[in-house]
């Protein structure tokens, strides 16, 4: 735990202010930490700015704005209260310490100190370096809208707003690590998020005490569900504003993080991670179809290849008119290694097309697939059986919406698969248990992470297994216990 440091006031003398920002900004060191001092009816008015996080166009327009004060007013007995008048922003703000004039400045807004006042102003005229909106990659849908979160956390709350412009509406930020100070918003509906989850998500939030956070949204995660080894995920995130308000008006509470373009949604069951937004711009009956095919595929990624092995080593449990599965010929290396190199070589891949430039990815693809695949089946080192099931597995694990959930899957995978060699058929009945009894165990933020199947919700479950139509779901999820429940205002 760091200590927590007293805050430096502002002192009256602005020769003082000026010695202690010199020496903790390194004015004058760094080149992106500057001041302006100015004459203003006497007084001394120095104007701290960080380049390149402000912009400047904003900035001389003040400047000028405070100059033509001199052929205004000439003198005036409260200048302070003059200077505030004729700072020509949306935002500004009074302050007392110095900490929060260098944390401010730091963040991007301006500083405003003047002689012979024990108060600064702050005026956020931020203007960080980023990309504009777009679809993200990771949540492509066919119909909707091409808007995507950003790394610009200002930039963010915006796009939400846009689509829930509720008074109640509450974006409360703070800010995180002793260095970084990197800022972070909490984002729910007043009149409807649980607020015993606001409390709980704000506490744990305000108490993290670490130098900083740049890998952004994922170290603020580690800190709130304090995940361990467990390699389910505990949180669910979104890079589309659309899912994201959806998940507000349900009554969850969302994170923001400057820097990252993805969103922490927060309560989320196992079910919350197999849903995608392609599944709502279609009409329900095919939503419905988008959603079993998605099930098979994650049920593939999971069970296909543990119960192929199951029954290469026991072709006794086969029916005679699917005897044809298994490795038509013995193989040199065990059918247990050719499936683990095999798995490992998908990861290798995915990992180096990641890597590789846009325009070579292809190639490399097709090097792998053709070159690698082939000859390998040809010199004798896999059946080509383990080549066909290995690359249903992969594609199901694609075709999984959270990549978190898919990484999982696939150690679940492999467990399995280690479980059938060591332990035959009791292995494969007893790791699947192990694994269903393990995730109705986990409890996220108190939400038992199997809901609605474990404990049972008939609604809910039909409503996580059926695509149902927006008129007929009236109601909000009970599991994150909303104080509105209704979603219609007609609902009964």
């Amino acid at each position: 735990m760091h200590p927590k440091k007293e805050k430096t006031p502002i002192h009256k003398k602005i020769s003082e202010n000026e010695a202690l920002l010199k020496d903790r900004l390194g004015i004058g060191k760094s080149f992106d930490i500057g001041v302006r001092k100015l004459k203003i009816l006497n007084k001394e008015v120095q104007v701290y700015y960080c380049t390149g996080l402000c912009d400047s166009g904003f900035i001389i327009q003040l400047l000028r704005e405070l100059m033509d004060m001199d052929y205004e007013y000439g003198s005036s007995s409260n200048t302070k209260d003059v200077i505030k008048n004729h700072l020509a922003h949306q935002q500004v703000s009074t302050v007392k310490s110095l900490d929060e004039v260098m944390d401010r400045v730091l963040s991007g807004l301006i500083g405003v100190l003047i002689d012979g006042t024990n108060e600064g102003f702050i005026v956020d005229v931020r203007s960080y370096p980023g990309r504009s909106p777009k679809e993200p990659d990771v949540e492509k849908v066919v119909r909707g809208s091409r808007d995507g979160y950003t790394e610009n956390i200002v930039e963010n709350t915006a796009l939400t707003r846009r689509r829930v412009r509720d008074e109640r509406l509450r974006h409360e930020i703070i800010q995180i690590g002793d260095r970084s100070k990197t800022d972070v918003c909490i984002a729910y509906l007043q009149d409807v998020a649980d607020p015993s989850l606001v409390e709980t998500i704000r506490k744990e939030l305000t108490e993290i005490r670490i130098d900083g956070i740049p890998m952004a949204d994922k170290t603020v995660e580690e800190f709130l569900v304090k995940q361990g080894w467990n390699p389910f995920p505990l949180v669910r995130y979104t890079e589309r504003p659309d899912v994201a308000a959806v998940h507000i008006l349900e009554g969850h509470v969302l994170i923001y993080v400057d820097t990252s373009p993805s969103i922490i949604i927060t309560p989320t069951t196992f079910f919350h991670h197999v849903q995608h937004a392609e599944e709502y711009r279609q009409t329900p009956m095919i939503g419905a179809f988008l959603r079993w095919i998605r099930f098979g595929g994650m049920l593939t990624s999971v069970l296909l290849i543990p119960l192929w092995l199951l029954f290469v080593l026991n072709e006794n449990l086969l029916p005679e008119n699917l005897d044809f599965i298994g490795p038509a010929k013995d193989s040199n290396i065990p059918i247990f290694v050719q499936i683990i190199f095999a798995e490992l070589g998908i990861d290798v891949l995915r990992m180096a097309a990641i890597h590789t430039p846009s325009a070579l990815s292809t190639a490399m693809g097709l090097i792998a697939a053709v070159l690698i695949g082939q000859i390998a089946i040809d010199v004798g080192l896999f059946v080509s059986e383990v080549i066909l099931y290995v690359a249903l597995a992969a594609i199901g694990s694609f075709s999984t919406p959270s990549y978190e959930l898919s990484v999982a899957n696939k150690m679940v995978r492999l467990f399995l698969i280690t479980a059938v060699v060591l332990f035959d058929v009791p292995g494969f009945v007893i790791g699947l248990t192990l694994v269903i009894l393990f995730l109705s165990r986990i409890q996220n933020l108190n939400t038992p992470y199997l809901w609605p199947f474990i404990p049972f919700n008939p609604q809910a479950l039909f409503q996580v297994l059926i695509r149902v139509s927006v008129p007929l779901s009236k109601v909000r999820p009970s599991i994150v216990r909303p104080k509105d429940n209704k979603k219609q205002t007609n609902a009964g």
